[in-house]
């Protein structure tokens, strides 16, 4: 097995590292602490019958629990599902049933939704609970680490085989499951190396780790280095301050409005920051008065970059000497990523010339999870993936993204998609007709407004409304505004002109 299992080459080269602070159970774990619990968790899952190629899924905040279920899918070549712990249960039982995981690992926090999930789903036949009281039928999460044994390992297992299903959506919004291959994550991580990590380095992640940024911008690549991770379970301005001073963080990612809340609280100016070599931004472009503002009050530069569920994410970086000459630059292509612009016609764009965003390379996903209709359709004969961002690049081969072709808006770091909230809206008795455009929210960029047309003689009011779609919708995905119209702008075809809501 000479890719995929971390941990036992963490304990092979490094096994008194600090590999893992967990701040809320406050656990300090070494590479050798890692392996163990890895191996531990690999046992009791082979003995409940998981093998190479099945799904364990895990509905939990960020925690170590995230890494020890995917180090041991990755001794037994089985895949793991971490779920996106901020949807609703129903939401959460179309993902199951797409992707069929046997096992099902939860938080205290998430017990009501097990239970729903236990009855509707059928796939699942073993339930873990981490802490709380028990679900019927559940193991404890403390059964797996006290499993004993030898340690576990899949000499079976490829580069090509899949590791982990990360979700994201289409223009529908329906949930499509990117599959990230062992063969994904080794050649991210060559590119993070290369970019942006030293041995030593000291990072926090605190972004969900259901999503790609939290998993693999910087996570697996610097556990694959031997340097520490700092794991918060919830992300607060002061929090973050507190844990970079105490840890003495090297480099952290963060979207702009975080650099933003931060700036803002008192305990900014005094905070010691000193030993970071970069923050990096992504997201959205950094305005340069923040970049501005850290380095008059600390001297601390930004790298800025770009990357996506399905393809890296480390695609483009931009080095910190360029923050301000370059700004709302996304940088240029990492060392082994390969891009370009098209137009139409699938002719390469010219210099500032806006075109749709294409990618190849091996940090590519392995198509979409038993959705070869997706797969085709993202990507091309040549192999080329078509992201559906608007871009340009300058003459210095600088890339700047400039527009969605989607629909998609991006909410607190989450992608929202308003076909799937129009689809819940026109479940409502008075509905007519339905759409959400985003619009500016101070603090999450961007959030939902849905625009109604109501039936002849139908009332309803707007809380009514929005209680409607939080039946449905996670909360992220509630509009935060509702208009009722007498009527909507259509083009000729009787398709709602959504520009012009906007």
């Amino acid at each position: 097995m000479y890719i995929g299992d971390w941990m036992e080459r963490g304990e092979r080269y490094w096994p008194e590292n600090l590999a893992v602070v967990d701040i809320a159970k406050d656990l300090r774990l070494t590479y050798r602490d890692l392996n163990a619990r890895a191996n531990a968790c690999a046992r009791w899952l082979r003995e409940a019958g998981v093998g190479r190629g099945d799904r364990v899924a895990l509905l939990e905040l960020n925690g170590v629990e995230v890494l020890d279920l995917f180090f041991a899918c990755a001794k037994l070549g089985a895949i793991f599902v971490p779920l996106n712990w901020r949807s609703h249960w129903r939401e959460l039982a179309t993902v199951i049933d797409q992707t069929g995981p046997s096992v099902l690992v939860f938080g205290a926090d998430f017990n009501d939704a097990a239970v729903e999930l236990a009855g509707a789903c059928a796939s699942l036949r073993r339930l873990v609970h981490i802490g709380g009281e028990a679900v019927s039928g559940s193991a404890a999460y403390s059964e797996l680490l006290a499993t004993e044994g030898a340690p576990v390992s899949n000499p079976a297992v490829v580069d090509t085989d899949v590791v982990c299903l990360l979700f994201t959506g289409g223009t529908t919004g329906t949930p499509k499951a990117a599959q990230v291959a062992y063969r994904m994550i080794a050649w991210n991580t060559l590119n993070t190396v290369i970019h942006e990590l030293e041995r030593g380095d000291v990072t926090i992640t605190h972004t969900p780790m259901f999503h790609t940024g939290g998993l693999f911008v910087y996570t697996l690549p610097l556990l694959t280095l031997g340097g520490t991770v700092v794991i918060m379970r919830k992300w607060t301005a002061d929090a973050m301050l507190e844990v970079i001073e105490r840890e003495k963080v090297t480099l952290l990612f963060c979207v702009p409005t975080q650099y933003q809340m931060m700036l803002e609280r008192p305990r900014f100016a005094a905070t010691d920051l000193s030993s970071i070599r970069f923050l990096t931004s992504g997201g959205a472009p950094l305005p340069v008065p923040i970049i501005r503002a850290y380095a008059e009050a600390h001297g601390v530069v930004f790298k800025q970059g770009f990357g996506m569920t399905e393809f890296g994410p480390g695609i483009f970086s931009m080095a910190p000497e360029f923050a301000e000459a370059k700004s709302g630059s996304i940088g240029k292509p990492n060392y082994f990523i390969d891009a370009k612009i098209v137009g139409e016609d699938g002719q390469e764009a010219g210099v500032d010339e806006v075109g749709e965003l294409v990618l190849k390379g091996q940090t590519a996903c392995s198509g979409y999870f038993d959705n070869p209709e997706a797969t085709a359709k993202a990507f091309d004969a040549d192999g080329w993936f078509h992201t559906g961002d608007l871009a340009k690049a300058d003459a210095d081969g600088f890339y700047y993204i400039v527009d969605r072709k989607k629909d998609m808006f991006i909410s607190g770091g989450e992608n929202v998609y308003p076909v799937e909230i129009e689809r819940v809206l026109y479940e409502h008795p008075a509905v007519y007709q339905a759409a959400v455009v985003p619009v500016p929210h101070e603090r999450w960029g961007e959030v939902g407004k849905a625009v109604l047309v109501l039936k002849e003689g139908a009332a309803v009011s707007a809380e009514a409304i929005l209680a409607h779609c939080g039946a449905h919708l996670a909360r992220y995905k509630i509009p935060k505004h509702v208009e009722f119209r007498e009527s909507m702008p259509l083009s000729p075809a009787g398709k709602i002109l959504k520009r012009e809501l906007r």
